[in-house]
């Protein structure tokens, strides 16, 4: 079908190559990838399944791209203004432009054993970036949610070599009940629980990992947590109970609300419903939050080849947050974990 977008990873998707000034045009009969001057000469370097169109008027430059005889052109809803359409529905008003939601994040939900391996490979030096943050936190003297969120960038990068999924969230004791918490001036003090959810680009795919885990000689991120707060303890403990328990049950043929009602229902059981306020896991690839969500209204139903996080939590406001969160693929009907 005929379609078009504005969106980097759905151009990137489609011809292997995106900037922020663009829009790919996709025909029966061949595609166009419309920018400005600014990114002709990269477009043409690495764009092989598009033709290249430089144009200072990018939607003109498309409307004369769309030939008479086609009847309907597909978008995303998400990705245009009111003002673009309505200029297109007025320059071309024999035809049909068709909103779908999600229409080209629906095109990458099951993801190839090459894309497999690139977010596995994210999440390998994502992994890498954590041991390497926890080395340098056993040398660091008191240092603050907002040094440390600068400095985990450090690791995350190696030195700038990759970009970052996300802003990361480093979180101390009761700033970690904010699920999105943003860095406070505190200091980070031996003892103190620490939630750090961070993520690197390999080759544009995402990585994604979340710990929480309590700062003190000799720890890291992805050993079994010990607290000394028993109430903590006991937090900590159905958080991991409920993401194991999500990962081990469930298959493919469920739907994302099966799924998230696996982790939901032992931090329900506990008591604790209530306070895990956000949904147990979202799809990644290209985009941070892709296809599917394992949310309680997900009615998608979960394929060989689907990657997402599963990721529960349980936040008591003003004392403390855990969160633990790792990417599976569904392989096998089952989940292995990246």
């Amino acid at each position: 079908m005929a379609h078009f977008t504005t969106d980097e990873n759905a151009q990137y998707f489609a011809c292997g190559y995106s900037c922020d000034h663009a829009i790919f045009l996709e025909l029966e009969d061949g595609a166009f990838f419309i920018t400005d001057a600014r990114y002709t000469l990269e477009a043409r370097t690495n764009i092989q399944n598009a033709e290249v169109v430089e144009a200072s008027d990018l939607w003109q430059a498309m409307i004369e791209k769309v030939p008479n005889t086609l009847k309907e052109l597909y978008f995303d809803p998400a990705q245009l203004s009111v003002q673009a359409y309505g200029r297109l529905q007025s320059a071309l008003p024999d035809l049909k432009l068709v909103g779908r939601a999600d229409y080209h994040r629906k095109q990458r939900i099951v993801k190839t054993p090459e894309q497999v391996a690139l977010l596995k490979k994210a999440q390998e030096l994502n992994k890498g970036a954590f041991d390497a943050f926890a080395k340098y936190l056993h040398t660091a003297h008191a240092p603050s949610e907002h040094f440390l969120q600068f400095k985990v960038k450090e690791f995350l990068t190696h030195s700038g070599e990759f970009s970052l999924s996300f802003e990361p969230i480093v979180a101390v004791n009761a700033n970690a009940a904010k699920p999105h918490a943003l860095p406070s001036k505190d200091p980070l003090a031996e003892g103190d629980l620490l939630l750090v959810d961070v993520g690197l680009k390999y080759e544009r795919y995402c990585a994604d990992c979340t710990r929480t885990a309590q700062f003190r000689e000799g720890f890291g991120f992805f050993k079994k947590q010990s607290f000394k707060d028993k109430e903590l303890q006991k937090i900590y403990d159905v958080v991991r109970k409920a993401q194991e328990f999500a990962i081990k049950n469930l298959r493919a043929g469920m739907t994302g609300k099966e799924i998230d009602s696996l982790a939901r229902g032992v931090i329900d059981k506990a008591g604790y419903g209530a306070y895990f306020a956000h949904s147990t896991g979202h799809g990644i690839g290209l985009d941070i939050h892709e296809l599917p969500f394992i949310s309680q209204r997900s009615e998608t139903i979960i394929e060989e080849g689907m990657v997402f996080s599963i990721e529960p939590g349980i936040y008591l406001p003003g004392k403390y947050g855990v969160r633990i969160e790792d990417l599976v693929v569904v392989q096998g009907s089952r989940a292995v974990v990246l």
